[in-house]
């Protein structure tokens, strides 16, 4: 217990999945933590409803429930304006910010050359630029504080391998990379370290594709092959949290620039 005692933490996308169980872990271990959430729909062309705000007060409920600090704000992540709110928060109510984790994410299903220009646009907004607006609103903060930090940046399996039938998530995870990669020199004076993780499927993250997995699988033979992994058929969301938890953690002071993959074997099977 305590591998981020005294630390203060921002999540992003926390009201349900993977956000919140980033959120509850790094408070187990010791973190205050602001969690944020759209908290309303913002594309027709997303085949599934996005966490409520009674979702993102649970989740700062869970974490009040380890006997740490939480705050909640309401925000997009495509807005820098509503992400430096919740920079803001963190500094009002804790003083300080230690470690970002950016893991807002959408993601949609169709051919390349068939997706409108809305679903690709609605995609990389929040995956891609998403990130970059959290980093714009944390970092500056965090580099005139002079404690160092870490940031932790959701990519996914799809972020290292060419999957269908999504090209727009499949770019937006790329991207990130590019951007961690970017950052994590950018970044190393100040003693900021940045790093991706890169799940597989997930058992428990509010997003669908739409369409019963099975019948994708049937449909597109490529997709069925990226979905089999060597280990398992899917990872829990606490199994990404431990990833998180140790970039978080001093254990990791020296880790930067690193692409942690959490998919059971997925980006390593022939």
């Amino acid at each position: 217990m305590g591998r981020v005692e005294g630390k203060v933490a921002l999540v992003t996308g926390a009201a349900r999945g993977q956000g919140r169980s980033h959120a509850v872990r790094l408070a187990e271990e010791g973190a205050d933590v602001v969690v944020t959430d759209v908290c309303h729909d913002i594309s027709d062309e997303l085949p599934y409803p996005l966490a409520s705000k009674e979702q993102l007060e649970e989740t700062a409920e869970l974490v009040r429930a380890t006997g740490r600090r939480c705050v909640a704000v309401q925000a997009d992540v495509r807005s820098v304006v509503e992400v430096r709110a919740a920079v803001d928060a963190a500094r009002e109510e804790f003083g300080r910010l230690d470690t970002v984790v950016a893991n807002a994410g959408v993601m949609s299903i169709g051919a390349a050359w068939e997706l409108s220009e809305e679903a690709w646009d609605v995609v990389m907004d929040v995956n891609l630029k998403g990130p970059w607006n959290t980093v714009r609103a944390a970092v500056p903060w965090m580099i005139e504080a002079g404690q160092g930090g870490s940031v932790i940046i959701t990519s996914s399996a799809a972020g290292i391998r060419g999957h269908v039938p999504y090209a727009h998530y499949v770019a937006s995870k790329h991207g990130v990379v590019g951007l961690m990669k970017a950052l994590s020199n950018e970044l190393a004076p100040h003693r900021i370290r940045v790093n991706t993780v890169h799940p597989t499927g997930v058992s428990d993250t509010g997003i669908t594709v739409g369409v019963p997995i099975e019948e994708l699988a049937a449909r597109e033979p490529l997709f069925a092959l990226a979905a089999m992994n060597p280990l398992a058929p899917y990872v829990e969301p606490r199994d990404v949290s431990n990833a998180v938890l140790f970039l978080a953690s001093d254990e990791s002071r020296y880790v930067t620039g690193l692409q942690f993959t959490v998919d059971a074997g997925s980006t390593n099977k022939p």
